[in-house]
């Protein structure tokens, strides 16, 4: 592995810790693969916050629309069979269909632009005032034509993974969680992975949360209830870890895949432009887009409770899954932060000798700063931001302890002097950025404590 990667996967896991800390969510979960193999994986948080359990990496959470990645896998991998085609009309294998539903193509349902319904008359499903269709529901709504003409635009929808769920039964004569599990999930070699609710006993489940408001604090959704007929579209239950190491395999360029280079490249390029997104693409149950001149593909996930973001960037061999258990997880923020982390380590390299140990959190009242070598410089990043090397300013090391603002934004310091202050057994005890003294944080939280001691407050004052 590069010096740089390690140095990137290394400040991402401090990165998303602070980010969770700093939003009070419940946990996260994130898992790191290069070539293939799980490099980072860390779990912050609590996985139930009735009980207080710690949110460990072997926890499953529901990774819901994820699922679609893998069916779509289960689709290409019948036609490298030979036993499908992708531009067969959908009516071939499934009965039943409104002769608009039915006339529709695999391939239109995979990169959802055969015009389906998104969830039907009745979404309730997603906030838990009804359970997931069963197939006979499923099939009921399924009678009814499309929303609007197939192959106009893209239009997402749960009901048209639904469908597909319907066509691997129909091909291969077994139900749906059987056939996926044994030739995808246990062919990539998963076994943190399973295609609906239940997980198997004994297995560490992490449970989902609400927002705060509107009730004022955080309720626990219990999130093991099953997916029924859309266990295809959202009803999968996996780790980070698992998550990843599947999209890495779905990357053209990995050396180990359920599928053939020519199925994961029809997969993962741009079949549909995504209306409405700066630069997002959707190819055959993935998404895809580009990052500061990187490709990437992946999806996300939301389930009640749930939050989660996987992406694969081919071109440095990476996929990095997030897993949020709460309604309002940010994990695909944390995603954005997290390339963005990735493609400044790999742009300026590893850190020098010299700066190496330029490194470090540091606080004062208006929050942490964070010191982090990179080449030859030392940024001074804000992990507050989504991005925290936007307007970093840059640190040149002139000698053991002495510095100067090299580069700095025009309401910053640029140009000013930096030093690093020592105490009686010769470590550093904090540090002067031209005028601003940062510290340690239990320094600053008692000097917080000291200066503004706290006030009884009035019930109901914020």
């Amino acid at each position: 592995m590069d010096t740089w990667l390690r140095s990137a996967i290394d400040y991402i896991g401090s990165w998303v810790e602070f980010q969770l800390v700093g939003s009070q969510q419940p946990g996260v979960m994130i898992a790191i693969t290069y070539r293939g193999e799980v490099v980072a994986e860390h779990a912050f948080g609590c996985a139930d916050l009735d009980t207080g359990e710690k949110l460990t990496p072997r926890h499953r959470f529901r990774i819901a629309s994820h699922s679609k990645s893998f069916t779509s896998a289960g689709i290409l991998k019948l036609r490298e069979q030979r036993r499908l085609r992708l531009d067969d009309p959908v009516g071939q294998y499934v009965t039943g269909l409104h002769p608009r539903v039915a006339e529709t193509t695999l391939a239109q349902i995979l990169s959802h632009s055969a015009g389906l319904t998104r969830d039907g008359a009745d979404s309730g499903q997603f906030i838990d005032s009804r359970p997931y269709l069963n197939e006979k529901e499923l099939r009921a709504e399924l009678e009814l034509p499309t929303a609007i003409e197939a192959g106009t635009r893209f239009k997402y929808s749960n009901h048209g993974f639904g469908l597909i769920g319907l066509v691997i039964e129909a091909v291969t004569k077994e139900p749906y969680p059987v056939w996926i599990k044994r030739e995808i999930i246990e062919a990539a070699g998963l076994r943190e992975t399973e295609p609906n609710a239940p997980i198997p006993k004994g297995a560490p489940f992490a449970r989902g949360h609400t927002r705060k408001l509107p009730l004022g604090e955080r309720c626990v959704i219990p999130g093991d209830n099953p997916a029924d007929a859309l266990a295809s579209a959202a009803g999968f239950v996996a780790t980070a870890a698992d998550t990843a190491r599947f999209f890495a395999q779905l990357a053209p360029n990995a050396k180990k895949s359920v599928l053939s280079v020519a199925s994961r490249r029809e997969m993962t390029r741009q079949h549909w432009r995504i209306p409405q997104s700066l630069e997002g693409y959707y190819g055959l149950g993935v998404n895809a887009g580009r990052t500061d001149g990187w490709d990437w593909f992946g999806h996300g996930g939301g389930f009640q409770g749930y939050i989660s973001r996987t992406c694969s960037i081919p071109g440095c061999e990476v996929a990095i899954s997030i897993l949020s258990n709460s309604i309002d997880g940010a994990a695909p923020i944390w995603m954005d932060g997290a390339m963005q982390i990735l493609r400044a380590f790999q742009t300026r390299g590893a850190p020098h000798r010299r700066v190496r140990d330029w490194t470090g959190r540091w606080w004062t009242i208006w929050g942490a700063t964070d010191l982090v070598p990179m080449g030859n410089r030392v940024l001074v990043a804000n992990p507050q931001f989504n991005n925290p090397f936007m307007d970093a300013a840059e640190i040149e090391v002139t000698g053991r302890d002495t510095g100067r603002f090299a580069f700095a934004a025009g309401y910053s310091s640029h140009g000013e002097p930096v030093r690093r202050v020592r105490d009686k057994r010769c470590k550093v005890s904090d540090i002067w950025l031209a005028g601003a003294n940062v510290k340690p944080q239990a320094v600053v939280a008692r000097e917080i404590a000291r200066r503004y001691p706290p006030r009884k407050r009035r019930p109901g004052a914020h």
